[in-house]
């Protein structure tokens, strides 16, 4: 059993409005008959995060209605249309105080990254002073694990949409790549023609 100290939580981004999307809030999609948040939210839990915290923007209150969250902190971002940095400004804002000692953030649109690729970047975690990034045929992606140590440096970096972007450039050079390319697939889905690979 891990011990508190230990404990990765999970942050689900799924605020967004789906603006390419004509509008369609991207945690109210359907995949294989769930909505991407809870499919998201699942393979959270199921890698092993706990808690798991959602953050909600759009049509939030419908996202509540309809969605089946069960063990889940939910995250209400009003910010939410200035983008990600907010949502995820947001979700750490919501971890302070937790015996959480690492966050594994991951993104509502990405529907093929499951439990498997959480698992393994989850599993790179050592100590509050972790920074681990998913790889992609050697690019990287989500998820992203964040020990507690970063958490302060990262939300102050947090602008638009850029999220953690300029956070985890500025330290390229401590990051622990996993190379998950075997198990995921890291498609967004963006735009009408993006929905095809939700049928």
């Amino acid at each position: 059993m891990t011990e508190k100290a230990d404990q990765v939580a999970g942050l689900l981004l799924a605020a967004g409005g789906g603006r390419r999307l004509g509008g369609r809030p991207k945690a109210l999609l359907e995949h294989h008959g769930h909505l991407l948040v809870e499919r998201a939210a699942d393979a959270l839990r199921t890698a092993g995060c706990a808690p798991v915290h959602v953050v909600l923007g759009a049509q939030a209150d419908d996202v509540r209605k309809r969605a089946v969250l069960p063990d889940c902190v939910v995250v209400e971002n009003p910010e939410w249309e200035g983008g990600m940095g907010s949502s995820l400004q947001a979700g750490l804002a919501s971890l302070r105080g937790t015996p959480a000692g690492a966050v594994l953030v991951s993104l509502v649109d990405q529907p093929d990254i499951g439990p498997e690729a959480m698992a393994r970047v989850l599993a790179a975690y050592t100590s509050g002073e972790s920074l681990v990034a998913a790889t992609y045929g050697g690019t990287r992606g989500h998820p992203v694990l964040f020990g507690a140590g970063h958490w302060a440096g990262v939300a102050a970096s947090a602008v638009g949409d850029r999220g953690a972007r300029d956070y985890l450039r500025a330290h390229e050079d401590t990051i622990t790549l996993v190379e998950c390319g075997d198990v995921a697939e890291p498609y967004d889905i963006d735009t009408p023609s993006d929905l095809d690979r939700l049928a």
